[in-house]
């Protein structure tokens, strides 16, 4: 079905040097505007950040240092950037949280003030979340074809979890991960198997269940939030024994404490055995 517009409507998105909107910077830029008459343009480029690219960013996007040495840097590109979207409504997947948020950053990092008033945002994850809502009820309904009976009561929720999970392992059996590297390896990651399942359900790789606390590419526990966000625990405490103290005194979950301070004294235990 053909938008109905009253005015252009650009669709855009981003691929950066990370999720950070505060430090991370952007690398390239799309923007897709329809007309109200059904014509179209398109804007594209690859933006110099002007810092490294990390690489298990780049193996996710395709972009790497080299591609970008030689791209205008975001100051380059600004103008023309504001003048696509002048007069225009934004729209994009997940834009409210990430896309629109870091392109104002970026503006404002090279004192440009981009006016967005009046300017409506179309996000078109939250038209799926809302509409396709990812709570129980509606995975039993989806899955299994009917209500809960008892919807929100410990037994009844527990039971249709059940349920749901093995609907989904014969719905999804042979069928391909989305995963485009994955998919090119005939992988089927919903298997009748709870070693498989639990890989494949997992979110990120963490360390502590809330996540503060994540494993890197190596196998090593890293912190996962403000100004050491990335580091080594065990190398920050080392340089900065303070940070355990603070991460102590802070609402930190228990757990979370509990794992920084087995990582804590496992550090002193080092120091002195080699002494």
């Amino acid at each position: 079905m053909k938008l109905k517009l009253n005015k252009p409507l650009v669709f855009f998105d981003i691929e950066s040097t990370g999720l950070n909107i505060g430090t991370d910077k952007i690398v390239q830029i799309c923007f897709y505007k329809v007309m109200p008459d059904g014509s179209d343009k398109t804007y594209t480029t690859l933006i110099n950040p002007e810092m490294h690219i990390p690489e298990q960013v780049s193996e996710i996007h395709g972009i790497y240092d080299k591609d970008v040495k030689d791209a205008p840097t975001f100051k380059q590109v600004a103008y023309t950037i504001a003048e696509f979207i002048k007069g225009c409504d934004l729209a994009g997947y997940n834009i409210l949280k990430y896309d629109l948020p870091l392109l104002v950053e970026e503006f404002l990092r090279i004192d440009y003030d981009l006016d967005l008033r009046g300017v409506r945002m179309v996000d078109v994850q939250n038209i799926f979340h809302k509409m396709e809502p990812r709570t129980l009820r509606a995975a039993h309904r989806f899955y299994c074809g009917c209500d809960i009976e008892n919807a929100h009561s410990a037994d009844a929720d527990t039971m249709a979890t059940y349920r749901v999970l093995e609907a989904q392992i014969e719905k999804y059996d042979g069928v391909l991960s989305w995963d485009d590297k994955e998919r090119e390896a005939g992988i089927c990651p919903v298997k009748n198997d709870v070693a498989a399942l639990a890989a494949y359900s997992a979110i990120g790789r963490n360390v502590d269940f809330a996540g503060h606390i994540v494993f890197n590419d190596k196998d090593v526990e890293v912190l996962n939030f403000g100004k050491h966000k990335g580091k080594s625990v065990r190398e920050v405490f080392n340089m900065e024994p303070s940070y355990y103290d603070w991460m102590m005194k802070s609402d930190f979950p228990l757990y979370t404490k509990k794992i920084i301070t087995r990582i804590y004294t496992d550090e002193k235990l080092k120091k002195l055995n080699s002494r």
